[in-house]
């Protein structure tokens, strides 16, 4: 995996779990769900990078 998929993946992550933290904070139920979303969005794509790098070597 590129150091670029890296970035972006936690870039995703954070920014689902700022979205999360608002929403609960501001009782959004719209924008937690969004955020956790966006998390588990960044997480799969984490487990398809690891399974393409699990392939290369």
């Amino acid at each position: 995996m590129g150091l670029g998929d890296k970035i972006e993946n936690i870039k995703d992550d954070l920014t689902g779990k700022g979205k999360e933290a608002a929403g609960k904070a501001t009782d959004n139920e719209r924008l937690e769900a969004e955020g956790k979303g966006e998390q588990a969005t960044s997480d799969l794509k984490q487990a398809g990078e690891n399974v393409k790098d699990a392939f290369k070597h």
